[in-house]
């Protein structure tokens, strides 16, 4: 990797591309340290302590939110949201695009519909901004620290409808800017743009994870002595995940293809073989991203209502979604599975892939032509994107799993922090190398 980068530095074109993404970065750190206003940063803080040790579903959401925002929430901060509206913009925009046929088939007008498919997700992310930026204000606003003191602060001249449209509309505007510093980044930069503001936002959150091993370390020295050797093995697992990660990014499933021989006048053309590649890891951290916002909105909707678990059936319901829970265990390694089927069939027509074979008179060895060899790359899809499936939900859930039943639920994110981390990290270089790769091509022109 550090060699890649060294190469794609002393290329120009390639380093005003890496000197773009780390000014994006820098401005996206510079918003997670902006106050918003109305807000005492202090005793959210003293606050966000606290969620951690929470069996509430609410707060227990809003670490992980806090977590994939790089600590800006905790911080009461400009990009407090993070870009977790833009990524449910996007899956129910990806959704709807399968349900609703002129969605469907503006997806399928190329450039010029994409591009109207873009416009409309910016504008349902503004939506969800605001109502997510109304959710975080009631909590905000409900919640005191144990010293009594108010997080909102209105009492300086202002109203308080005043400063709760400040905070809401604050909020919002947050994340539009961070969903335009990606825009940026997919024009102007290297790499996915919202990978890459996910990727610094959870750097970002190291040395806060550091800090918490030392704090079960220390627990170690006070007399829970288990804690010695729960924090090595944690470390352990961390090791064992970035390279179990890093090996099945580059697995694939290699499917032979043999060319039949064809004369074009004096010539003959084909006859060679080749195979067609398909990943393991077909969607990559995308349906882990996709579970893991799916399974915040119960949380969402209980910062709104404020429940407790002891608060009857709805709140023993909401409770239920705990992120050291087993019920969210569950749904969240189904949800994985599922969202890794959804986006392997909206991706891959194996229909279309046989077609494209018999057109280029290609064929698979022992297959014949046609709907036989659609029906055999749907079966291969199938199998790989089961593999690749629960290769995800196990290295997601293994943190989670951890912390449930050593008590480490500070460290509960941990599997899908990594799995971002590594993805985008893979996906940045194999970009650069590609780039790298045309700028060095030699030509006939040579």
């Amino acid at each position: 990797m550090l060699k890649v980068l060294k190469n794609a530095w002393s290329i120009p074109d390639l380093r005003r591309k890496i000197l773009f993404t780390l000014l994006i970065i820098i401005v996206f750190r510079i918003g997670s340290v902006i106050p918003v206003p109305f807000l005492d940063a202090n005793a959210l803080a003293e606050a966000m302590k606290l969620i951690s040790s929470s069996s509430d579903s609410s707060t227990n959401m809003l670490a992980y939110l806090n977590t994939l925002s790089g600590g800006a929430f905790s911080n009461a901060t400009l990009f407090a949201m993070g870009i977790t509206p833009y990524i449910n913009s996007s899956i129910i925009i990806q959704l709807l695009c399968v349900a609703i046929p002129p969605l469907e088939r503006l997806a399928k007008e190329g450039e010029a519909g994409r591009r109207k498919i873009g416009t409309i997700t910016r504008y349902v992310t503004v939506a969800l901004g605001l109502i997510q930026g109304t959710a975080y204000y009631f909590y905000l606003k409900n919640t005191t620290t144990t010293k009594g003191a108010h997080i909102t602060v209105y009492n300086e001249g202002f109203s308080m409808w005043f400063s709760a449209i400040v905070i809401v509309l604050v909020f919002t505007a947050g994340t539009a800017l961070m969903m335009w510093l990606g825009e940026q980044i997919n024009k102007y930069g290297i790499g996915n743009g919202i990978s890459i503001l996910l990727f610094a936002g959870i750097i970002a959150r190291i040395p806060a994870t550091i800090s918490d091993l030392g704090m079960y370390w220390d627990l170690g020295a006070k007399g829970s002595t288990q804690y010695y050797i729960l924090v090595p093995l944690w470390v352990l697992i961390f090791v064992a995940v970035i390279w179990i990660i890093t090996f099945m990014q580059d697995s694939e499933r290699r499917i032979p293809i043999q060319y039949a021989k064809r004369v074009v006048g004096r010539k003959m053309y084909g006859g060679q073989s080749s195979h067609l590649p398909i990943k393991v890891a077909l969607g990559g951290v995308l349906p882990i991203i996709f579970a893991s916002s799916i399974l915040s909105i119960p949380g969402t909707i209980n910062l709104f209502i404020g429940l407790k678990e002891t608060d009857g059936f709805w709140g023993a319901f909401f409770a239920a979604f705990n992120t050291n829970g087993w019920l969210y265990i569950l749904l969240y390694f189904l949800l994985i599975i599922m969202f890794a089927y959804f986006y392997t069939t909206i991706q891959y027509n194996p229909v279309e892939m046989a077609n494209n074979l018999k057109s280029n008179n290609g064929t698979v060895p022992g297959i014949r032509p046609g709907a036989p060899t659609a029906e055999y790359i749907r079966n291969i899809l199938s199998r790989i994107t089961l593999i690749g499936a629960l290769f995800l939900a196990v290295i997601a859930l293994v943190p989670h799993i951890y912390g449930a039943v050593t008590g480490m639920g500070r460290m509960a994110v941990g599997g899908t922090s990594i799995i971002i981390i590594v993805g985008v990290a893979l996906e940045t270089v194999k970009q650069l190398e590609s780039q790298m790769m045309m700028r060095h091509y030699k030509g006939f022109l040579d």
